[in-house]
């Protein structure tokens, strides 16, 4: 087979499912995740994994609130983001490493914590929309508000949950790194949970609140490692058009026009399928050739050598 490198972006189900956040259950999730991957592997693709950390981060700002003291101070988002990759990546790599072994095959597996560079004018810092930590009653979302500087907003009927911005990355700051353990052959975990956002400043970078969304974090990595294929997994076979009726019908090869008229009619949920599909195009758009995938994680093998998957490339004409 014709070797490929290709950068996975895992959904939040290949790390935890259902409710149980114990490590021993996150740990099992991910062993399952691995062993589809390590196929991947097997067949000689050059792999760079990038997760989510959403529950994580989550779970761990819940822990860092109900211990804040003057002794032991919560830490800020972006330390929360930085301590939650370092623990998946952990993860990933023994559940990897244990996978191959199974193959028979002895490959390097190394966990880098990414930080993800965005754009100090990016209109998201006007407009946070992305909810953090536990949820507060009305008046103490006030309180906080007035007193912080904080910005809270209503959850869904179950709260008041502070609210952060999710600028898009525009730069991935260890890429070349990434890009020289691959080239190598050694398999990498990187911008886990979208990677830290950070900004450049003459000095160096400086951490944000912020989320970044890890589907747009794993294209532009894909873009700056010069990948294949980006392969986003989800809990789905395919991207579907008329979700959840009669006339659903499920996306095969599909193009860039064809996408953007189904972006304009709402085909998409914002707080799902849209961002995979809009951060599948910006990985097609960005070179000759590269394709980006969504399908599942069982369909990740025949995605990258078949025909499985919603397939989203530029026509010839349109490749740069």
């Amino acid at each position: 087979m014709e070797k490929k490198r290709v950068v996975i972006a895992l959904g939040g189900n290949a790390i935890q499912q259902g409710k149980d956040a114990t490590a021993e259950a996150q740990i099992r999730a991910v062993e399952a995740t691995a062993e589809s991957l390590a196929a991947l592997v097997a067949e000689g693709v050059e792999v760079i994994i990038t997760h989510g950390n959403g529950p994580q981060v989550g779970n761990l700002m819940l822990q860092q609130a109900a211990s804040d003291s003057q002794a032991t101070p919560a830490m800020p988002l972006d330390v929360c983001g930085a301590m939650t990759q370092g623990m998946i990546g952990y993860w990933f790599e023994n559940a990897m490493t244990k996978a191959l072994r199974a193959r028979g095959l002895e490959r390097s597996v190394a966990s880098l914590v990414t930080r993800s560079v965005v754009d100090p004018n990016d209109s998201a810092f006007h407009h946070p929309t992305k909810p953090i930590g536990p949820f507060y009653l009305e008046a103490d979302a006030l309180h906080l508000e007035r007193t912080t500087g904080l910005v809270f907003k209503e959850d869904a009927g179950r709260g008041y949950r502070r609210v952060v911005p999710s600028p898009v990355p525009i730069e991935i700051a260890e890429h070349a790194v990434i890009r020289d353990l691959v080239d190598a052959g050694h398999i990498v975990v990187a911008s886990g949970g979208g990677g830290v956002p950070v900004m450049e400043t003459p000095e160096g970078y400086i951490g944000i609140e912020a989320v970044i969304d890890k589907d747009f974090a794993a294209a532009k990595l894909a873009e700056l490692v010069n990948a294949d294929v980006l392969l986003i997994l989800t809990a789905v076979e395919n991207v579907y058009v008329n979700f959840g009726t009669p006339e659903q019908m499920a996306l095969q090869e599909t193009s860039k026009e064809q996408l953007e008229a189904y972006i304009a009619e709402g085909q998409f949920a914002p707080g799902s399928m849209l961002p995979k599909v809009r951060a599948a195009l910006q990985f097609a758009e960005s070179g000759h050739q590269r394709m980006a995938i969504i399908t599942s994680l069982d369909q990740a093998l025949a995605a990258v050598y078949g025909d499985a998957g919603t397939r989203v490339r530029l026509a010839p004409s349109l490749q740069q």
